[in-house]
């Protein structure tokens, strides 16, 4: 008999992961001819891929439009409390999307909190598929700052073995791939090429960590979003991908960003960083704000969700 779980009505939440051998489609029962359930079975995996297709165009609608906010906790960042209020934050705040740590356990409580699409950033491809069966819609190479301040740098062959990794892993999961800002400029964009040759669905930028702004103030703001702006205004030009502006931004510079070339914009320190979450919400709001993202228009997914 055809295991129900593949034909099971798909949800947001509820992943349909395919595994070779794991789901016997063939029926035992004699009485049902195998040309019945082979049709059976194109017809259920064409409906799994019609589903998951639609899934990750919800997913990406948000950047598709230019009006994405991806607000970020922190690739290393296990500290449920504060993944928790800054969660609660791109929640209460307007944002469209919010990223966290690789990690189930956090993926199962981000997903009791928000409808927003949950993202998750690693360097490690085979710590996602947990993570996706937990509940993430979408996943991230990258948010390498930490790393930096270890002394570790990812070199373009690294990033593109890691996407050819994932994709071969999760083939039909969103996946976002930071390119690193160590990399020159024209690196940068040769790299952005490739990853989307790769089949990447979002070229992410940084640069927040190698700015030290000389001035205080907006000045000061400026100055340490310049390394990710160059960044976003230069790939954005030679890709036909979405690309996200992140690292160092603010409601300052988010505006900067779209006019750029962005077609979202990532923040995390100038949120993960403050002491409560009516701080932070208050800081969500005022980057959608500048974004002139309406507090009071649905996310393109929860809208999907309801129609469904």
């Amino acid at each position: 008999m055809m295991n129900s779980s593949i034909c099971t009505p798909f949800s947001p939440k509820a992943h349909i992961i395919l595994k070779p051998n794991q789901n016997q489609l063939l029926p035992t029962d004699s009485a049902f001819p195998v040309r019945v359930s082979c049709a059976r079975r194109r017809n259920c995996l064409n409906t799994t891929r019609a589903l998951l297709s639609t899934t990750k165009e919800t997913v990406l609608r948000d950047f598709h439009e230019k009006r994405a906010l991806k607000i970020i906790s922190g690739l290393q960042n296990l500290d449920r409390d504060n993944v928790a209020s800054v969660i609660t934050a791109a929640d209460k705040g307007g944002a469209t999307h919010v990223d966290i740590a690789c990690d189930p356990e956090l993926v199962k409580l981000a997903i009791t909190l928000t409808s927003l699409p949950v993202c998750v950033s690693s360097v490690d491809p085979s710590a996602f598929p947990d993570a996706v069966e937990a509940g993430a819609l979408m996943v991230e190479i990258g948010n390498y700052d930490s790393f930096y301040e270890m002394g570790l740098t990812f070199s373009p062959e690294k990033v593109l073995n890691l996407t050819r990794e994932t994709k071969r892993i999760l083939p039909s999961v969103p996946l976002s791939v930071t390119v690193p800002h160590t990399l020159s400029l024209p690196d940068q964009i040769r790299l952005a090429e490739q990853l989307e040759q790769e089949g990447a669905d979002i070229i992410q930028t940084e640069g927040g960590k190698c700015s030290s702004p000389s001035k205080a103030g907006i000045l000061g703001l400026i100055e340490k979003a310049t390394p990710t702006l160059a960044s976003v205004y230069s790939i954005s030009r030679a890709v036909r991908i979405p690309v996200m502006c992140s690292s160092g931004l603010s409601a300052v510079t988010a505006p900067m960003a779209i006019t750029s070339g962005a077609s979202g914009v990532g923040v995390g320190s100038a949120v993960n960083k403050l002491n409560d979450v009516v701080a932070m919400i208050a800081e969500v709001k005022s980057i959608a704000e500048s974004m002139a993202l309406s507090p009071l228009k649905r996310n393109a997914f929860e809208e999907s969700n309801l129609r469904l």
